[in-house]
């Protein structure tokens, strides 16, 4: 099969918001204009209805919010999109870290009453180190807001993205009555579908005939959407191709992915804007070929999405030449080849048998043993060649507790739970080799990981556990050397991560700022992207 070929028909990206801007909603309606669901459900399901395909773990949809990345395969015309849903909350920020190693563009979900929120920030500021290209969109506009051109201000002066208005809106709120598409000069007049479950009527007409007579009632809202529409085409706000792919313009559109008002038309931009596949480099610093023999990296791995079978999912980001179901490939990281007689694609929860991928598409290999988060795999053989690709980064965590199991008898159990929520990321579970895994010192970014902890070992591992507090205000990692000298030091505890790294546990940030001062000859390296960095 033509790799190349294959490659350009994909586009993988991700949705990034604050926490309620809509963008499970927005991924569900993907979903429904695609023909992939044929009805749409929120996350806050009504009985009968089904609910939202993105959150599919139990206390997503008791809390209504994201906790884990969904990986979600689906085709659009003669396209195959790889859609990848994030966390919103701040306590999984490093899940969506991970997820944005693994695209090539990203949506950006803005709440139009709200405009650019502190996650938002945050995120946006990830998707400017990997250089991703950004399409925003300004979302409940059936809903009152502020004004559009007050939000274009806010998007250039906070993330500095020139934003090029593709659609605008002709009136907000309940005055909302539809789009213009400045490309073409369209006018597209939405109707509501009951709760937005089902893809709404579309009646497009010129702009000029739409606007000559328009009813009273909305009058003074195409009045408004003319004079900006001029005011935007005299300042030059318009799409760039370039500057998008740049990182340095968003194209914006705007709607309300609750009643799919723009959302049919921002998946097609999504298609026609974003960026195939390109060459990933590799970590000596080259490019590695599209055309190249298989390879991919690990960025999630995920325990129990099958309850019944209890099974373990590695989702590997293809990043060059073809994958075929049953051939072998190398792990990087060890040097042990495997299998890949057990690959799927993913859609949220269920999952089919995949026989063949392409660069871009991002394939789930079910219980391979030994691989974890940032491997690289390839081609095992002769007919392949040796990559591998950077490490993702950990983020350093900010909370920390202890772990036991309320019932002894579920030791097993806990122990099982431990390694795999280690595994996935959900944690970080520090060990001391000494003492056993019921001494053991969880590391998170948030509180919210821990509640998270807590559920998954009780209802998937059948481990009912208890947290307790620890007394620890920083981490570091370190070395041997050190780690004999830290022993000696009251307030410092030295434990070993599941990468097999060393690091130390500070009870006092004071101590910490001391010994860097007092004995600067000691391995006490930050973590990366650690949030609260001492100077």
């Amino acid at each position: 099969m033509d790799v190349i070929a294959e490659s350009r028909q994909r586009r993988t990206f991700a949705i990034i918001s604050h926490p309620d801007a809509g963008k499970t909603t927005l991924t569900e309606k993907f979903l429904l204009y695609s023909g992939a669901v044929q009805e749409a459900g929120a996350v806050h399901a009504r009985e009968g209805r089904r609910s939202a395909r993105s959150d599919w773990m139990e206390l997503e949809q008791q809390r209504g919010i994201s906790i884990s990345s969904t990986v979600l395969q689906f085709p659009y015309g003669e396209h195959t999109i790889n859609l990848l849903d994030t966390p919103g909350h701040r306590d999984f920020s490093e899940d969506t870290y991970r997820v944005l190693s693994a695209v090539d563009a990203v949506v950006m979900v803005l709440d139009a009453a709200k405009g650019i929120e502190s996650q938002t920030l945050k995120l946006f500021q990830v998707c400017r180190s990997r250089n991703l290209p950004v399409i925003t969109f300004l979302n409940k506009y059936d809903r009152p807001g502020r004004e559009p051109l007050e939000l274009l201000d806010e998007i250039e002066a906070q993330i500095q993205l020139r934003p090029t208005p593709v659609t605008w809106p002709v009136g907000s709120g309940e005055e909302f009555v539809g789009l213009i598409d400045r490309r073409d000069n369209r006018y597209t007049r939405f109707t509501r579908t009951a709760r937005g479950a089902s893809v709404a009527l579309e009646e497009s007409s010129d702009v000029a005939d739409a606007s000559a007579d328009p009813p009273p009632e909305s009058r003074r809202a195409w009045k408004t959407a003319i004079d900006e529409i001029g005011l935007l085409q005299a300042i030059g706000a318009d799409l760039d191709l370039p500057s998008f792919l740049a990182g340095e313009s968003t194209p914006v559109f705007i709607g309300s992915a609750l009643t799919n008002f723009g959302v049919r038309t921002l998946l097609e931009a999504v298609v026609e804007l974003a960026p195939p596949p390109s060459p990933r480099v590799d970590n000596e610093g080259k490019s590695r070929p599209l055309a190249a023999p298989f390879s991919a990296f690990v960025f999630k791995v995920q325990a129990n999405m099958d309850p019944s079978h209890r099974d373990r999912i590695a989702f590997a980001r293809i990043c060059s030449g073809h994958f075929e179901r049953g051939m072998s490939v190398t792990n990087s990281r060890t040097g042990r080849d495997m299998t890949t007689k057990y690959a799927t694609t993913a859609f949220g929860p269920d999952r089919e048998t995949v026989d063949d991928a392409f660069p871009g598409d991002v394939v789930g290999l079910v219980n391979a043993s030994g691989v974890n988060i940032g491997d690289t795999l390839f081609e095992a053989g002769s007919s392949g060649s040796a990559v591998e690709y950077p490490p993702l980064p950990r983020f350093a965590p900010e909370v920390f507790a202890r772990a036991r199991p309320l019932d002894n008898a579920k030791a097993k159990q806990f122990r099982k739970g431990l390694e795999q929520l280690d595994e996935e990321g959900v944690v970080q579970v520090l060990r001391d080799p000494d003492m056993g895994d019921i001494e053991n010192v969880l590391a998170a970014v948030g509180q919210l990981q821990f509640e998270v902890f807590v559920h998954r070992l009780g209802s998937e591992f059948g481990a009912p556990t208890e947290l307790l507090s620890a007394p620890y205000q920083a981490i570091r990692l370190t070395d041997k050397a050190s780690a004999d000298r830290l022993r000696q030091i009251g307030g410092i505890r030295i434990l070993t991560r599941g990468d097999g790294e060393l690091v130390a546990l500070f009870e006092n940030r004071y101590r910490l700022q001391r010994l860097r001062s007092d004995e600067p000859e000691l391995t006490l390296e930050p973590i990366i992207a650690d949030a609260t960095p001492l100077s």
